[in-house]
């Protein structure tokens, strides 16, 4: 009998003696070749007395079910079927049914549920049975056979739920509970509308039946805990008229801390993802408070006696544990990116002071941590409401007594620096004597600590600009004696990472530091040791900073060398990392000199290729701890006989998407695909007629990825889809060829639509952000190339209208939440920035006429965020985007006639922007009515008086160095476009009495024009007024900010000026500084 040779096998495989089960494993082989196996694994699995070796035949059948279907005769597939339900009626062990539940899984795939009407039979009879073991069985079988399929049963549906309904309130019987919410959670996303009211109404009981689950089984209760991301995650509007229950019953498992974290972290992070979907769901109902209640003991506990956070602890991997403190202060982050500020703050700020002023340094530490993260999602908010207030708090934090309270001032200052720029740098005084006060101690502290300290630093450097000069020397001396000193590699690293920060800052002034710094950077990247791999992805970092920071001429010399130590690294290192900063080192070089990189072009392309195709780092987690697996080697051999199966006890080549039961991504491996797609973007354009023949390579890999489950890499290969179409144009335009012009087009026709698609609806705001600014990008390079297709202006015009709207996905659409527009959170707003800044790109790119109408649609949503109710961030966007859009009228065809047409209508708005008390929304106001007049000219001739005399009025009072900057551009554009309107000889001096500009040097241009175009107009007013322009101009002469083209028109205007009034030239520059003086007659005598 083949069964009882089958089974004296199985037996043996389960020896713990190696020969033995070499032996077993030849053996089973055999038997294999026999189409007999089927029948005979049935007899072992129904009739053997050994548990384990019924679950091997259960294991084995169904790898063979899963592999060779085809290869079963038709009546051992019927016994086969009927052999499983016998089975699972008469086993008594958990583990058996359990294989033998999936056995069935995998028959269902093959036959569909109405080709076994005998299985739905036994899954009716035993969910109903009323013996709770039968019932217990019943819904194992059922959520294994849905879980794997759970389309197939979809006409089920209705009858599962109702079923459910009767399941979730046996309370006493938690192993069915579980089943059930695993089945449950197995259809959410499959069910359609008619099954929506059905398992709304199922949501009460089951928050009942999770709190009995958890009362009897943590494990399989934190497992369960998952519908609720699959419910969030598919369909969210079954849970939001339960939201307030939900929450509620969330807090309560977050607070106990006899629970399991893993458990407690669930509900923590099922509370951030309501308020991200539904936070006007989560405000409406008064559930903030609540919230904030449990959250704030959470996240100031200190633990167990003994014990650090493990943030603290002096080896911390960055690796987020599971820990609930972590995820309660997620749950701040959260509620600062996705609330409106005021709101948040007025019920926040209460729990956080309490936390800094008391006694308990954890409370004091949680209370700092909480500030760190609301600075990325409230910026604005703080930057000009509380600023001042906070990082006092912070700089008295940083000499606390205890070094936990330290740790976290140091994060938020890091954290103040990254997200509230330009602001935080003007305290720059007080700061950094005590960040450098942290650094003399180097050799003393902790490196955990020190690394925070270096955190704070860089953060704060990187934004620093020129104010870092005085700072230089004493930076420089401690970071190069780290580099050449220090035995430790981390510090070395964070002395590497520091250079990159000041170089950010630097920029030139770092030269003279240049050659010591590449001498050690290239020492650490020729370097193979192990231990070198974080220093050397460091210094890749560094090295791209520097590339693109110290200056072309310096850099250019080295940057065929760096390219070979990249290409070199990536040939001998197999680490993401490491991949990832060849990468940006890559695209640095091909900003300084893409030359460098032709020559390497195919290798840089099939590394990065490579990393976008791979599935590196993805692991899937399988559904049962197999303690062996069977593999089929499926190159069968001639006679057509069945492949080889061999027995395994450590892998299974290829893991059937259904017996995962979820994937997770290493980071590494995330970040290195986001870095291949930004540098191969970057790469493409810089490179241009020489990356042609890897486009089409790239972007189809790069195509590919739009749809990728994690956000960074959507975001990344969006950019780089808008940046192939970039460089495709530049290409047409450096070569313009039919086959050029088409290839455009035909990147175009599949970007463009991809694009609009994910604006509506992709769910995350960055990406839609990312997208918005990538369509911006590629419209300002094509112009109308990009927008002939038929209809594609009104779509894009549309989109824009949609964000403006909230009507995307990203934007929480379909709530039943009142929505009163004032207030959103920081990030709501800047979407729609984003959006609206494609106004005036739209603007420039067609004739118009041609963008008049949708035009019209699309400023009444602009104007309405003008309104004095609205927060200065609006009202800002809203008159810099009118002013950015007659900017561009000014310079397209019909924009004249247009801008006068709207004129009417903007005019009250930034006649009101010009008398707002905050200078930015000034600012942008006189930009406005500067290029209203520009654009309009004449036809607005009538409002020229009440325009002067605003100015004047606000000039008297005016204390904002860049509104009065504004202010001169604004007069000057009045001037060229309608200079009968303007009263020259009161204007004029007026005028030249506030050069030279002091801010906003991009306006010399606007200056300068007006000048040269005065001097042939009325020379003798512009010679009336000779000594302080020459004065203004001597300031200009030479200066690094402003552009080529801006110093050439000021040269020929001082040429002539000396050439035609040579007296009162010469009178003027004697008044000059001796400096300027000769620096003004070297100009204008060198031809």
């Amino acid at each position: 009998m083949m069964s009882e040779e089958l089974e004296r096998i199985l037996v043996r495989l389960t020896e713990p003696d190696n020969a033995v089960i070499q032996q077993a494993t030849a053996e089973l082989k055999q038997a294999f070749k026999d189409p007999a196996i089927i029948p005979a694994l049935c007899a072992v699995m129904t009739g053997s007395q050994n548990p384990q070796v019924r679950q091997s035949a259960a294991v084995m059948l169904r790898m063979r079910v899963r592999k060779h279907w085809k290869k079963i005769s038709p009546d051992h597939r019927e016994s086969l079927k009927a052999v499983v339900l016998q089975a699972l009626q008469q086993e008594t062990e958990h583990t058996v049914r359990h294989s033998l539940a999936q056995l069935s899984a995998v028959l269902v795939k093959h036959e569909t549920p109405d080709r076994w009407p005998a299985l739905l039979t036994l899954l009716n009879q035993s969910t109903k049975s009323n013996n709770p073991q039968d019932r217990q069985v019943g819904l194992l079988l059922l959520s294994k056979v849905v879980g794997s399929n759970p389309e197939p049963f979809k006409p089920h549906y209705k009858q599962l739920l109702q079923l459910f309904g009767t399941v979730l309130q046996d309370l006493n019987n938690p192993t069915a509970l579980y089943y059930c919410i695993l089945t449950l959670t197995s259809i959410t996303t499959y069910t359609g509308t008619e099954e929506m009211n059905l398992m709304r109404s199922l949501i009460p009981k089951l928050l009942v039946a999770l709190k009995h689950l958890i009362q009897a089984d943590q494990e399989k209760a934190s497992e369960a805990m998952e519908v609720f991301d699959e419910l969030m995650e598919s369909e969210v509007s079954i849970i939001v008229p339960h939201i307030a229950e939900i929450v509620q019953f969330c807090l309560e498992i977050s607070a106990d801390v006899s629970l399991s974290d893993s458990l407690r972290v669930k509900a923590l992070s099922c509370i951030a993802v309501l308020i991200r979907l539904k936070n006007k769901a989560v405000l409406k109902h008064k559930l903030l408070q609540p919230i904030l209640k449990v959250v704030f003991p959470i996240l100031s506990a200190a633990p167990p006696p003994g014990e650090e956070d493990p943030e603290d602890e002096e080896n911390d991997t960055e690796g987020d544990s599971e820990n609930p403190k972590h995820f309660a202060v997620q749950v701040i982050d959260t509620m600062a990116l996705h609330m409106p500020p005021e709101k948040l703050f007025n019920q926040l700020l209460p729990f956080t002071q309490a936390c800094l002023s008391s006694e308990n340094p954890y409370e004091r530490k949680g209370g700092l941590m909480c500030m760190a993260v609301l600075a990325e999602g409230c910026a604005d908010h703080i930057r000009t409401k509380m600023l001042s207030s906070m990082l006092q708090t912070v700089c008295r934090s940083l000499s606390d007594n205890n070094e936990v309270v330290r740790s976290a001032a140091l994060f938020a200052l890091g954290q103040f620096s990254e997200h509230l720029q330009p602001d935080v740098s003007k305290f720059h005084a007080e700061l950094m004597p005590l960040l450098h006060g942290y650094l003399s101690a180097v050799n003393h502290t902790k490196i955990g600590h020190m690394t925070k300290a270096f955190y704070a630093l860089e953060n704060f450097l990187e934004n620093l600009g020129q104010e870092i000069e005085p700072y230089l020397p004493t930076l420089m001396e401690t970071m190069l004696s780290a580099l050449n000193n220090a035995e430790n590699f981390k510090l070395k690293e964070l002395a590497v990472s520091a250079i990159g920060a000041i170089a950010n800052a630097a920029k030139e002034m770092l030269v003279p530091y240049f050659p010591p710094i590449i001498e050690s950077l290239k020492g650490f990247l020729t370097d193979t040791r192990e231990e070198m791999r974080a220093l050397q992805t460091q210094a890749l970092d560094t090295l791209s900073v520097l590339a693109r920071t110290v200056g072309k001429d310096v850099f250019s010399p080295l940057a065929a060398e760096c390219v070979q130590l990249g290409l070199n690294l990536t040939d001998a290192v197999d680490d993401p990392d490491l991949r990832r900063c060849t990468y940006s080192l890559f695209s640095a070089v091909s900003d300084v000199s893409p030359d460098c990189l032709t020559p390497h072009l195919t290798s840089i392309t099939t590394v990065m290729l490579l990393s976008l195709r791979s599935t590196e780092g993805v692991t899937a987690h399988l559904d049962e701890d197999k303690q062996f697996v069977l593999l089929d080697d499926d190159d069968a051999d001639d006679e057509g006989e069945e492949g080889d199966a061999i027995l395994d006890e450590e892998e299974e080549t290829e893991i059937d998407d259904r017996d995962v039961a979820g994937f997770s991504v290493e980071n590494a491996y995330i970040d290195e695909k986001e870095d291949a797609c930004d540098a191969l973007g970057e790469i493409a354009f810089n490179t241009g007629v020489a990356f042609q023949p890897f486009l089409e390579s790239s972007f189809q890999q790069v195509y590919e990825l739009r749809d990728f489950p994690h956000e960074d890499v959507r975001r990344a290969a969006f950019g780089a889809m808008g940046q192939f179409c970039r460089a495709q144009h530049k290409v047409w335009k450096e070569n313009p060829t039919e086959a050029n012009h088409q290839a455009l087009h035909k990147l175009l026709q599949v970007v463009l639509p991809c694009f609009l698609e994910a604006v509506r609806q992709d769910r995350e705001r960055q990406v839609v952000m990312a997208v918005l600014e990538s369509m911006n990008a590629v419209i300002k390079s094509c112009q109308g190339e990009a927008l002939q297709a038929p209809g594609r202006l009104a779509e894009i015009s549309n989109a824009i209208k949609d964000v403006l709207k909230k009507k995307t996905v990203c934007q929480d659409v379909g709530g039943d939440e009142a929505d009163d527009d004032e207030q959103q959170a920081e990030y709501d707003a800047m979407l729609q920035e984003f959006a609206g800044e494609g106004i005036p790109v739209l603007a420039s790119a067609v004739p118009a006429e041609t963008f008049y109408p949708h035009l019209n649609d699309l400023l009444p949503l602009i104007m309405s965020k003008a309104k004095s109710s609205c927060t200065e961030a609006d009202r800002s966007f809203s008159v810099g985007t009118i002013g950015e859009t007659l900017h561009s009228l000014a310079g397209v065809a019909g924009g004249r006639a247009v801008a006068g047409r709207l004129s009417n209508r903007l005019l009250p708005v930034l006649v009101a922007g010009v008398k707002d008390g905050d200078a930015e929304v000034r600012n942008n106001s006189v930009f406005a009515l500067g290029s209203l007049a520009q654009a309009a000219g004449p036809i607005v001739a009538s409002d020229y008086p009440m325009m002067l005399s605003l100015f004047s009025n606000l000039l008297s009072k005016e204390s904002d160095l860049r509104v009065i900057d504004n202010l001169c551009a604004a007069l000057c554009r009045m001037i060229m476009s309608h200079v009968e309107g303007v009263p020259l000889e009161q204007v004029f001096p007026a005028l030249v009495a506030c050069l030279p500009l002091k801010e906003d040097m991009e306006e010399n241009k606007t200056i300068y024009s007006c000048l040269t175009f005065l001097y042939s107009h009325n020379p003798v007013l512009v010679v009336s007024q000779l000594r302080p322009i020459i004065s203004a101009a001597a300031h200009l002469l030479g200066m690094k900010d402003v552009d080529n083209e801006t110093q050439n028109s000021l040269l020929m205007l001082l040429r002539a000026l000396a050439q035609q009034h040579t007296q009162e030239f010469e009178n003027a520059v004697m008044s000059l500084p001796d400096e300027q003086k000769n620096k003004m007659t070297m100009a204008v005598t060198q031809s």
